[in-house]
């Protein structure tokens, strides 16, 4: 849809995690407030990942700001402090209740679309669909993993009237929606069969452009110069399958292999875990923590690394996702050393940018870890050229926010 088409049409937002909080969702509401639309998001408050208050912030608020041209109506939420179990229950529930009762601090507020960026349970359409229904607004949900089936990759629920009510509530949810994006097409056919009478697209997850650019930074390139560094940055979750990384330390460790780094960037609920694990592993110097970052400090250790690290669970419900930190270490140029299956893997092979082997399969990582740190440096280099390249044709952010802009407005596919 071209810009002159989109100009003072209104959206209506609704997503658990915004900004300041380090989500897609905050860019793509920009975008569509660069096109000339009038964006409203109704959205949490910022505790992700740790559960602790972001500066500046706690449970009263402040419940109304703006950002890069897009108006913020922040809900109350239970943060996940300490990410128990039972914490991130409540949080995930606590956000579409409070933000279902305050639908009507948004009277009065006419617009022409609603659209949900689900990052989180299922659960967090609650107010889109009422607002949407309530108002005959059409809404869109932008579908990142696949309710309930992600959370039996990572919680195993085996009694089946459970299995049964989580099914029927998601699927529910679903149907509510008038269009359904998908983030990769193998998810696509999986809503087909959840919600037929839906418009579906497939708009996979775009990277932003700051990832597509080499940013040298002098003094963290020599903190880390003389080994091969392999970079992760993101989110630590059971998701992520990290502890594939201790074993491959191990492994490092009785070859007497210490040319060979680890540098985690990012935080979460399972890095006490994994640090504990390493501990008793007895691999700590082979890992550096550097904690959380804001995203722009991230190009220099994509720049900075030898090659870039991101794996999944082995589970066919995970495989149709492609993470986010895929499509940035493609952008970034660099060599890609990955342990994935189904949609993820399939976008490895076609991109011929690093080594893959099956998620969960460790021997065949830590093979492919000491195949790329004893490549020769001009074959490292033209695997991330092909990633980058790879990036420019499938992931670049301008054509594929223009694709879900047009959706969202107007059911077209482009």
């Amino acid at each position: 849809m071209a810009q002159g088409c989109v100009k003072g049409k209104r959206i209506l937002v609704v997503s658990q995690h915004y900004w300041p909080e380090n989500f897609r969702i905050t860019d793509i509401c920009a975008g569509f407030a660069a096109d000339g639309c009038e964006v409203d998001v109704l959205c949490g408050l910022p505790n992700y990942p740790k559960g602790e208050w972001f500066e500046g912030y706690r449970y009263t608020g402040p419940r109304r700001e703006s950002h890069a041209g897009v108006q913020i109506f922040r809900a109350g939420e239970i943060r996940r402090r300490g990410n128990t179990s039972l914490r991130i229950f409540l949080n995930y529930i606590s956000f579409p209740v409070t933000a279902l009762f305050n639908l009507p601090r948004l009277h009065g507020r006419k617009y022409d679309a609603v659209f949900c960026y689900e990052t989180s349970p299922v659960l967090m359409m609650l107010p889109a669909v009422v607002y949407a229904k309530l108002h005959r607004v059409p809404l869109t949900t932008y579908v990142l993993d696949l309710w309930p089936a992600i959370l039996y990759s990572e919680m195993p629920v085996r009694n089946k009237a459970l299995r049964a009510v989580a099914a029927g509530v998601s699927h529910w949810f679903y149907r509510r929606s008038e269009r359904l994006v998908a983030m990769s097409p193998a998810l696509d056919e999986r809503l087909a069969a959840i919600a037929p009478r839906a418009q579906r697209t497939v708009v996979p997850q775009y990277c932003e452009d700051l990832y597509a650019q080499d940013v040298h930074d002098a003094a963290l390139e020599s903190r880390f110069a003389g080994r091969f560094n392999v970079v992760f940055a993101g989110n630590i979750s059971p998701a992520q399958n990290l502890p594939l990384l201790v074993e491959c330390a191990r492994r490092l460790k009785a070859a007497d292999r210490r040319d060979v780094h680890f540098v985690i960037v990012g935080d979460g609920m399972s890095r006490d875990a994994l640090e504990q694990e390493i501990a008793a592993a007895d691999v700590a110097d082979w890992f550096t923590f550097e904690g959380q970052h804001p995203v722009t400090d991230i190009p220099a250790y994509h720049t900075m690394a030898d090659a870039l690290f991101a794996a999944l669970n082995a589970s066919e419900d995970v495989g149709l996702t492609v993470p986010a930190k895929i499509t940035s270490y493609l952008a970034a140029g660099r060599p890609c050393l990955v342990s994935v299956s189904g949609e993820a893997a399939r976008v490895m092979d076609e991109a011929a940018a690093g080594l893959t082997s099956p998620a969960g399969d460790v021997h065949g990582l830590c093979e492919n870890l000491l195949a790329l740190a004893d490549m020769p440096p001009e074959r490292r280099a033209a695997l991330g050229r092909a990633g980058r390249a790879y990036y420019e044709t499938h992931f670049r952010r301008e054509p594929l926010l223009r694709q879900l802009e047009d959706f969202v407005l107007s059911g077209k596919k482009m």
